[in-house]
């Protein structure tokens, strides 16, 4: 016997046999010889196609040949190039990083905080990841850790579970198109062999081309500020700083909500 859908119950997950797998809710029978192909080797092999060469090179065929095994033997463990994805982004992601020591002593705030820079160091590193195509809501194990770890940033602030979501939702997308834009600003450098000053050089003469003050005074002033010099100080030299501007700016959302949220419940009682 091998390691197939087939040889199993149905679970009742709704899960494909492949997620089901990867969930350890569908195992290898004890007896009989032990199969050539495991799940991991495939996503694994899918994964080093990905680093390597990107996503648009992963399919069913390519993954075969790279584990020197048929085609069709693939699809004994995974049904879809589409299931596949979904276990790549899995195993990309990883799992959530142990927080440190001392994060009881840590403010929800700062909490979630981690939680996103732990994100956008992990997308950062395995931008592929990012080119994997969103289908549905986390439903693999580490997808599901990172989800478990984001909500219990959460536990102590008595906020509704589904604004608890929300913000889930909402740091998370923040996340992903902040780590987007970066990918694919470094892609655009390697592509053309500019460095990133050579980048914006290019870009501020363009500005200086096209507009004027007279149409363009915002952009002007913008110009005029030397940011696109490399002035601005420290901030502008900080490869971090638009990130941690736009989370912070988020948090600070969330602060002015549970405020107006305890100000709220202290009105009802008292009246």
């Amino acid at each position: 016997m091998t390691e197939s859908a087939e040889s199993e119950p149905e679970t009742g997950t709704g899960l494909p046999a492949s997620l089901e797998m990867a969930w350890g809710l569908r195992v290898r029978p004890s007896k009989g010889p032990r199969p050539a192909l495991t799940l991991d080797r495939i996503v694994a092999a899918a994964v080093g196609l990905a680093a390597a060469e990107g996503v648009d090179a992963v399919s069913m065929g390519r993954v075969a040949k790279e584990l020197g095994a048929s085609t069709m033997s693939l699809y004994r463990y995974v049904a879809a190039k589409d299931e596949l994805y979904v276990l790549m982004a899995d195993a990309g992601v990883g799992t959530p990083p142990p927080l440190p020591d001392t994060a009881g002593a840590w403010s929800w705030r700062e909490l979630l905080a981690e939680w996103a820079h732990a994100q956008r160091r992990v997308l950062m590193a395995a931008p592929w990841v990012l080119r994997i195509p969103i289908t549905g809501p986390p439903a693999t194990p580490n997808q599901v850790a990172w989800m478990e770890r984001g909500l219990a940033a959460m536990a102590g602030t008595g906020m509704p579970e589904k604004a608890k979501l929300s913000t889930l939702i909402l740091i998370g997308g923040f996340v992903r198109n902040q780590a987007t834009l970066t990918a694919d600003m470094i892609e655009a450098i390697v592509r053309n062999g500019l460095s990133p000053d050579q980048v914006i050089g290019h870009y501020r003469s363009t500005l200086r081309l096209l507009t004027d003050p007279t149409r363009h005074p915002a952009v002007t002033r913008l110009l005029d500020s030397g940011l696109l010099d490399g002035g601005g100080g420290t901030e502008a030299e900080d490869p971090d700083y638009e990130f941690r501007f736009g989370l912070d700016r988020i948090l600070d959302g969330l602060e002015a909500l549970m405020g107006q949220g305890r100000a709220e419940t202290g009105a009802d009682r008292e009246g």
